[in-house]
Order: structure tokens, then sequence, then C-alpha cells
């Protein structure tokens, strides 16, 4: 119980260094979702409105891709970003743009999945009907994307709910160097071994908090933005 207080205590203290945290936590994350969305959603639009058939093997690659480990992701910017790796003279190594690299990695083929899933929903009965009216292929695609955009962002909010919240990847490239590459989750692991439990358990909170919002933002959006229907 002492804990939990001194931690909700610290959430107020302006000079906790938490602010800083949370703040790096959201422009590492953020720009690796804004790169994977403006990426995932063309991809993802395409796989959507191609025949099942053609891109069957893709698309379950893709899908396996949903799955990659954080480590995994990790390992490979790291690998690219070393020293002796192709981008070795970039000097990007234990700095904020290898995290953005690594969690771009791991929120690109969420979106891409997803959106593939929204826009083959709602895909061929609009073509069916779009081109039956002699729409042209831009409306055709203007349109599709306009009725599975609950969908997409959908997918959008996935992406950031799973790389705000993963360490591996983030620890592997970014070092956990305070003041340049500390991030909420790798914080957490950090003060949890040093048996800062009131500092972990604040950031924890603040942690919840966000992925509570950005559920219940996908749960309003996979529910159709709030549109009844009776």
């Amino acid at each position: 119980m002492f804990e939990f207080v001194e931690a909700i205590r610290l959430l107020f203290e302006t000079n906790s260094g938490i602010g800083e945290i949370i703040a790096l936590t959201i422009y590492v994350s953020g720009s690796a979702v804004f790169m994977a969305a403006l990426v995932g959603i063309p991809a993802g639009t395409w796989l959507g409105m191609k025949k099942e058939k053609k891109v069957r093997w893709l698309t379950r690659i893709v899908y396996t891709l949903m799955g990659l480990p954080p480590v995994v992701g990790g390992l490979v910017i790291y690998m690219i970003i070393r020293r002796q790796g192709v981008f070795g003279s970039l000097g990007l190594l234990y700095t904020p743009t290898a995290m953005i690299l690594a969690q771009f990695v791991l929120a690109t083929p969420i979106v891409i999945g997803l959106t593939s899933v929204a826009v083959r929903a709602k895909g061929k009965a609009i073509t069916e009907t779009l081109v039956s009216l002699g729409a042209q292929r831009s409306l055709i695609l203007r349109s599709i994307m306009w009725e599975a955009r609950f969908g997409i962002l959908g997918a959008v909010i996935a992406g950031f709910g799973r790389v705000i919240a993963e360490v591996g990847a983030v620890m592997m490239v970014g070092g956990n160097i305070v003041g340049k590459t500390r991030v909420m989750t790798t914080t957490i692991v950090l003060e949890t071994r040093k048996g800062n439990f009131e500092y972990a358990l604040a950031l924890g909170i603040v942690l919840l908090i966000l992925s509570f919002i950005f559920n219940a933002l996908l749960y309003h959006l996979q529910s159709g933005g709030g549109q009844t229907h009776d």
C-alpha cells in the first residue's frame, strides 16, 4: 500500500523525471506507428483488394510477421545499424531513431494485416456496385477506403498499442541510456531490478492508463465508430 501511495505522489512530482520518460515513449512509439501507417495502409489496401487466391502466401507471411517476437525485430535492426552493419556509418545505434526503426518493424505487419482484412470485408460489394455503375478505379478505391475507415484506424491503434508496451526491441537497440533512450517499459524493468518499486509502479500506472485509452478507442472503432444500428 505504501508503494502505491508513493507512486501516486511521484506522478505529481515535477522533478521526478517521469514526464520526460513519458514524452520520449510517446515520441518513439508515435513516430514508429506514423511511419508504419504511411507504409502499411497503402500496402494493406492493395493486399485487401487483390483476389484472395492470388495473395494467399503473401497474406500468410504478413500474418506470421504480425506475431514477430520483439527481440527478433530488435535483433534485425541491431545487425543492420551496428558499427559493422550496412548502415553502421550512420551512428544510429543507441539513439531514439534506432528505437523508432525497431518499433516500425513490429507495427507495420499489424497495420498491413488488419487493413487488408478491413478492406477485403468491405471491398467486394462496393466494387461490384460501382463497377456496374461505370465508376473509375480511383473512385472505387476511395469509396472502399472510406467505408473501411474504422477498420483502418483500428489497425493503426492496434499497432500503437503493441509497440508502446514492448520492451525487448527498444532495450536491444536503444540501450536504456538515461536522458537519451530510456522509455517507460525499459525504466520499469530497471527500477524493479534496483528495488525502486514506487518509481516502477508510477510508470506502470501511466502505461495502464495509456493502454486503456487506446483499447477503448479500438473498441469504439471496431463497433463502427459509435454508429448505432436499430
